[in-house]
């Protein structure tokens, strides 16, 4: 998703305290993460229980009409769903298994990520087209090999307790959520080919992670793409205005859910109760202020995509009670 809800500089990011904090009691997770080799497919995560909880406690919607249930959608009185914009994004280095590592550690259960293939056709986690902002190098994602991308540091841009830490593949991102807890929502960035969204189905597949990855993105080629290969991964189109007919484009693609920014719901909020009805979920993006989760969480949404997820986790479990 786009940058203009994210913090407005890196530096005032870094001067806060709550960010001091969390620097400082990561420093050495960090530095493991930089070091370490992907997580044993074997070895049991800590709260691997975690992800059948959350959904758990957003099943069983009834979904309009038909009667069918959807489990994407939120019950009467139940907490938003937080979903960690690329990770912890506003105390770590987004799109970094560290990022994604204090949002679990915060009480995230779900982890949005951006994918984009290399120049020999891995699938990586970055979110812009260029590693520019984020990295130490240089130049388009798809310009660069695996090789290149393996030696670049996604990490002091932010501050220096994260140097050394790396561009994560889809691979690697999914092997630690596997063993160390948590689910996946994958924005599949930009255009795709049928052979690269076949890559990503693969990654998914051989890591086993099919029951805890849900796809998005603004592209609807890559959508159906997706659905064609891999028809058991729940789907979301993302958007930052509203389609003339939102349930109409929702059915035609098997959507599970329409993911829309917090400026385009405004417009047409009633949109909400008519995707309700279809059995389509509807997920905000990207919102940081308790004003903000407050009038959404009234309006009935379902989910909350933040930079701040253990802000949002805290201040949802005080309203349900």
């Amino acid at each position: 998703m786009r940058d203009a809800q994210l913090p407005a500089s890196r530096s005032r990011r870094r001067r806060t305290a709550g960010l001091v904090a969390v620097a400082t009691a990561v420093a050495g997770l960090a530095t493991a993460f930089v070091v370490a080799a992907p997580p044993s497919r074997s070895a049991p995560g800590p709260v691997a229980e975690a992800g059948k909880a959350g959904t758990a406690a957003h099943s069983g919607t009834p979904a309009g009409a038909g009667g069918a249930a959807t489990p994407w959608m939120r019950r009467a009185g139940a907490p938003l769903t937080v979903i960690a914009h690329r990770g912890a994004s506003s105390a770590a280095p987004e799109n970094t298994l560290i990022s994604d590592e204090v949002a679990r550690r915060g009480g995230a259960v779900w982890i949005e990520n951006d994918v984009q293939p290399s120049k020999d056709g891995v699938p990586y986690i970055l979110h812009d087209t260029t590693v520019d902002r984020t990295t130490d190098g240089t130049g388009p994602v798809r310009s660069l090999t695996s090789a290149q991308l393996n030696a670049l540091d996604a990490g002091s841009w932010f501050a220096p307790a994260y140097a050394g830490a790396r561009v994560p593949t889809l691979a690697a991102q999914l092997a630690d959520l596997r063993t160390r807890g948590g689910k996946l929502l994958l924005e599949i960035k930009g255009r795709h080919s049928h052979a690269e969204v076949a890559r990503i189905v693969r990654d998914v597949r051989e890591q086993d992670m099919a029951d805890r990855v849900f796809v998005q993105s603004f592209d609807i080629p890559s959508l159906r793409y997706t659905h064609e290969l891999a028809p058991e991964l729940p789907l979301g189109l993302l958007r930052s205005t509203l389609d003339a007919d939102p349930v109409a484009l929702a059915k035609e693609l098997d959507l599970a859910a329409y993911n829309v920014s917090d400026a385009a719901l405004s417009t047409r909020p009633g949109i909400i109760g008519d995707l309700h009805a279809a059995g389509v979920a509807v997920n905000v993006w990207t919102v940081d202020t308790p004003a903000r989760w407050k009038a959404l969480a009234a309006l009935g949404v379902d989910g909350v995509i933040t930079n701040r997820p253990t802000e949002l986790g805290g201040w949802s479990a005080g309203q349900t009670r």
